[in-house]
């Protein structure tokens, strides 16, 4: 039953050295490799950190029911083989947290060492390469057995993981059977797999089910003079009635229910949750609405062009960001509101620009908007604006709001998040009137804008906690834009630079090593820390230049061990060797002889040729670099 692994010389290698050889490993678990060593993941520890308990947890489970529902009944039919085999059987949700873990008590007190129990967080980014974190990012099969494993407290065992998917495709949760590297099983993964594609089946046939029962026990519901909606769990409108209908002229079956809000003007009025009389699970919700205002606008759509997306910035060439373009393609047609959300320093401000540009707004004004950077107090009048004598200190004459400043146009207000809850009731009124009355002011302005909004903090949890309105929420929640951290897209980090450089007339010694190592940093300010960096490097001199790549670029880099070579010009290990410190030509240099080394597999006499220096060259700088 055991599976051969992994030589243990070759996690080592990479873990210390960053080379691996291609040839020997699953693409899969290498490009794993190099994500956990790009994120910093510890290769030493690898123990669950992150377990929910109690409540936490409880919560976590409701939140995917139907997951449990479908798929433990075919894990309980595994009962007799995890028990045979001292294996494990378990499901994973879509956010990588253990919802349920099957097997022996000895193997699950092995699991509980390495705090691998239910509630834990099982990513890649918590314990490294491993079959639950990987398929969940690659949205495929696999099996990992020990030293394949990034972090060594994973090395003892052999995992097969398979996702499972729901009826549009989109991942729900993951299967995995695990067990020690001794009692692997050659028929894991073709296990589990036909297990998720069972479970897969019936996940399709209980969704048709539920939205048969859902649309037959609201019939009369459905009925009513009053608009209503019928919502399945995706919050996908999958029937409206005539009242509905008539108004969106639009409308066709599972379209968005935060669409139909924000396009035509409806707002919820109440809504009653739907439980199946079959198994007794939510299937959906019945909504009753209110009539739309009769100042909203009917949606302006733009007809189709085939004329590329204007967009200031560098786009690249990553399929992640070349995905925003389309969505921006997409999304300036219409008038919907757009929420864009994404960490700080990823061009948020640039997506929304772009959208304007390209939109039937983009002859009117474009106005930003940081609500995190203007004191509570003021930004009321900052957005409506005030009147003449409105309050002690007020300018003469009052002041045009951002909200009056932006008609016409498109309103983007970023850290939407920071808004304090009592201006979130007026900012909704605004939304639905569509009129803005000034701070003092007696009489309502119409306005006709777009509103594009942004955060990079979690606005649902800020729901949840209720410190954003829901109908709010609902409002600008829209269309919901995901602009990609750098570190998603780093094949864009050479063209970024590039038009930095061009832009800001920069002449920088970006040479191929050293770009390497800027793709290879996890940029966690983004572009905004990359821009910053390059200013940096155009001011300072060689020494100081030096000793920015050395605390920037080689940070997480191996401290106990580095590269020499032996007399037949292999590579082999041994101790650091603390060099004196290097200018930044010799960096490169060094830099160079290293890429050299690595791309001829340590032989010195084909490195020396690839650089296109003698020999006698070649050693005397393997040992001034101490290589």
């Amino acid at each position: 039953m055991f599976n051969e692994t992994l030589s243990p010389k070759i996690w080592k290698r990479f873990v210390q050295d960053g080379v691996i050889d291609s040839a020997r490993i699953n693409k899969r678990i290498s490009e794993s490799w190099f994500r956990c060593k790009n994120r910093f993941v510890n290769p030493y520890t690898g123990t669950g950190r992150e377990i929910l308990q109690g409540e936490s947890f409880e919560r976590q489970k409701r939140k995917h029911q139907p997951l449990l529902d479908i798929t433990l009944p075919h894990v309980e039919k595994l009962t007799k083989f995890i028990e045979d085999t001292g294996m494990l059987a378990i499901l994973i949700d879509s956010d990588g947290y253990v919802l349920s873990m099957k097997g022996q008590k000895p193997i699950l007190q092995y699991a509980r060492d390495i705090n691998f129990v239910q509630g834990v967080r099982w990513t890649e980014e918590e314990v490294g390469t491993n079959a639950i974190g990987t398929a969940l990012h690659a949205r495929e099969p696999i099996m990992i057995i020990g030293t394949e494993h990034y972090s060594v407290a994973s090395h003892n065992w052999s995992c097969s993981a398979s996702p499972i998917h729901d009826e549009d495709g989109q991942l729900v949760g993951i299967l995995d059977i695990s067990s020690p590297v001794e009692r692997s099983h050659p028929n894991m993964l073709a296990i589990v797999s036909s297990i998720a594609y069972t479970v897969e089946q019936e996940w399709g046939r209980r969704r048709e089910q539920d939205e048969l029962e859902l649309i037959r026990c609201t019939w009369e519901l459905a009925e009513s003079n009053q608009p209503i909606v019928i919502l399945n769990q995706k919050q996908q409108v999958i029937f409206a009635n005539k009242a509905v209908r008539q108004k969106t002229s639009q409308w066709s079956g599972k379209s968005e229910y935060r669409s139909l809000l924000g396009e035509y003007g409806y707002t919820e009025k109440k809504r009653i949750p739907i439980y199946s009389k079959q198994h007794g699970g939510l299937i959906g919700y019945g909504v009753k609405l209110t009539e739309p205002a009769a100042s909203v606008r009917t949606p302006v759509r733009m007809p189709f062009t085939a004329e590329p997306v204007r967009f200031q910035g560098e786009a690249g060439t990553s399929g992640a960001f070349q995905q925003v373009l389309q969505q921006i393609e997409r999304i300036s047609r219409s008038s919907v509101n757009v929420f864009i959300r994404g960490e700080s320093g990823t061009g948020k401000e640039l997506v929304a620009r772009a959208i304007h540009e390209n939109s039937p707004y983009k002859a009117g004004p474009f106005v930003a908007v940081n609500c995190g950077a203007i004191p509570k107090d003021l930004i009321e009048s900052e957005l409506f604006g005030y009147a003449d004598g409105a309050f002690t200190g007020s300018r003469r004459h009052g002041h045009k709001g951002k909200l009056e400043q932006a008609n016409g146009g498109t309103l983007f207000l970023d850290e939407i998040g920071e808004i304090p809850y009592q201006m979130q009731v007026a900012l909704l009124r605004v939304l639905q009137e569509r009129k803005v009355t000034p701070i003092g002011g007696t009489s309502e302005i119409a306005v006709n804008l777009r509103i594009i909004t942004a955060t990079h903090r979690d606005i649902t949890q800020l729901v949840k906690e209720g410190k954003f309105r829901e109908d709010l929420y609902y409002r600008l929640h829209v269309f919901p834009l995901y602009v990609p951290p750098l570190r998603e897209r780093k094949e864009d980090i050479p063209p970024l630079i590039r038009y930095y450089c061009l832009k800001n007339d920069l002449d920088l010694p970006i040479l191929p090593h050293i770009m390497q190592q800027l793709m290879d940093y996890d940029w966690p300010g983004n572009i905004r820390e990359l821009f910053n960096t390059l200013e940096r490097i155009s001011i300072l001199d060689d020494e100081e230049i030096t000793m920015l790549l050395q605390e920037l670029l080689h940070s997480g880099s191996r401290d106990s061990a580095s590269t020499t070579v032996a007399r037949d010009g292999r590579l082999k290990e041994r101790g650091t060797v603390h060099a004196d410190r290097l200018t930044y030509r010799e960096e490169i240099e060094k830099q160079s002889i290293i890429q050299a080394l690595q791309k001829t597999n340590g032989s010195a006499s084909a490195a020396a040729n690839l650089l296109g220096i003698p020999r006698s060259t070649f050693y005397r700088k393997l040992q001034k670099y101490r290589l």
